[in-house]
């Protein structure tokens, strides 16, 4: 089978299933495992790569407001890559091609490819996605086992979280500049590791805060995780947090408990590496007790 992903976090389920060697071609951001980084690249972005944090948001309002496409496909190269499956998304088109822009490019392309479209907002959803793209890839034993060690590993973190006196106020930021509080999984994730998420809600989309919402959750833990941005691209950054008012008054900054981590590789793709993230906010709110995997060790940082 010839497989095509046009989303990062697709790209992750299909090599975690084994089916590296059928993936055909990738999209511009996929970069992991690092045997896809010189896979055909069937995705173009109309965001410039020098663009500030304000104005990627003011791209993606335009977006939103005129449905204007900031990802688009190659179709040359696609029709190239003559796909057996397709697998995209349909819950975001800010972050990746449209899925009308998807549906009418299979219709045209030799052979009519089945397309697969991955939505999930939660982690057990993400798992299902797994067993959808295994099914679809005639891989439903590997997706099996790979869903049962990611399990494993959600339930030992899940069990640690139970031996903490209280789950501590946390605040798990997606933006900076404005402020956005997570959504989907990454609040669900911070129960999971025993925190408390004070202004994100689990299931529902990411948006934007006014910092004193932030100020009136003064959370124990912040963890700053930028859609897209590594931990130094987040750090270019970190002065416009810290030049808002109140915010050397909060609890995690008084007490040395604010975080960085890469957005683009954790929390941003909803994919195998989701797990991951939830071992760094386990240890992030107990690192004592939680020491971060061997893998996991330079994947985050203090501001």
């Amino acid at each position: 089978m010839r497989i095509v992903s046009l989303l990062p976090s697709a790209t992750e389920i299909i090599c975690e299933l084994g089916l590296i060697d059928q993936l055909v071609g990738v999209t511009h951001e996929c970069d992991f495992p690092a045997g896809v980084c010189d896979l055909p690249k069937v995705t173009q972005t109309l965001i410039p790569t020098d663009a500030t944090s304000a104005e990627i948001d003011g791209l993606v309002r335009e977006q939103l407001a005129t449905e204007k496409a900031l990802y688009t496909l190659d179709m040359p190269v696609l029709e190239r890559l003559r796909p057996d499956l397709i697998v995209t998304q349909r819950l975001c088109d800010v972050c990746a091609v449209a899925e009308s822009e998807v549906s009418q490019a299979a219709c045209n392309l030799p052979g009519k490819p089945q397309v697969v479209n991955l939505e999930p907002i939660t982690l057990s959803q993400v798992f299902e996605s797994m067993r959808t793209v295994g099914k679809a890839a005639g891989a439903v034993e590997q997706a099996g086992v790979a869903i049962q060690q990611l399990e494993e590993r959600v339930n030992a973190v899940v069990e640690r979280a139970k031996r903490l006196a209280r789950p501590p106020r946390v605040v798990l930021l997606e933006w900076i500049d404005p402020p956005f509080s997570s959504g989907h999984w990454s609040p669900e994730l911070v129960r999971l590791a025993g925190g408390r998420e004070m202004i994100g809600n689990e299931g529902e989309p990411s948006r934007r805060v006014e910092w004193e919402e932030i100020i009136d959750a003064d959370p124990e833990v912040m963890l700053i995780a930028c859609y897209g941005f590594d931990k130094e691209r987040i750090r270019q950054d970190l002065p416009i947090l810290q030049g808002y008012n109140g915010y050397d008054d909060l609890s995690c900054v008084q007490s040395g408990k604010v975080f960085i981590t890469d957005g683009n590789a954790y929390f941003s793709r909803p994919g195998p590496r989701l797990v991951d993230s939830l071992e760094i906010i386990a240890h992030m709110i107990d690192p004592s007790g939680r020491p971060l995997p061997a893998h996991l060790q330079s994947a985050c940082g203090s501001s």
